[in-house]
């Protein structure tokens, strides 16, 4: 099997529900996501996928929808007032922790038919979270 690993920074506010740390408040990270594509065979260029595809629909789909923008969940009480101020959000069906955030940006990936083996999510320099089926 082959694979190719594009690496795509962003940053993004968010803050978690039902949970009592620091984290509950809004706060924001400087993140990096890690895509990895896989494929049994390469095309005839000789690629899994060019490293500037996967930056094209990746990263513009990722600076369109999710960098500098408030993740929030569908069910946070905040979500009202940053609405009402204009402020930029990206609902999430679920609390928008590292390991949701992954995943969707894997199926966002999946979706578009890409070979998708993995995406991690760092949140800091030194923590990260991945999802792969």
């Amino acid at each position: 099997m082959y694979t190719v690993t594009r690496s795509i920074s962003f940053c993004y506010g968010h803050r978690l529900l039902d949970y009592e740390g620091p984290c509950k408040h809004l706060h924001g990270h400087n993140a990096r996501a890690v895509i990895t594509l896989a494929a049994d065979r390469l095309d005839g260029r000789g690629m899994v996928m060019d490293f500037m595809d996967i930056k094209k629909v990746a990263g513009d789909w990722i600076d369109q929808q999710l960098d500098h923008v408030m993740l929030l969940a569908k069910d946070d009480p905040f979500l009202p007032v940053m609405r009402d101020h204009g402020e930029r959000v990206f609902v999430m069906d679920a609390n928008p922790t590292a390991e949701n955030i992954a995943r969707l940006i894997f199926e966002f990936l999946q979706g578009k038919d890409y070979p998708v083996l993995e995406v991690a999510l760092w949140e800091t320099e030194t923590s990260y979270a991945s999802y792969r089926p």
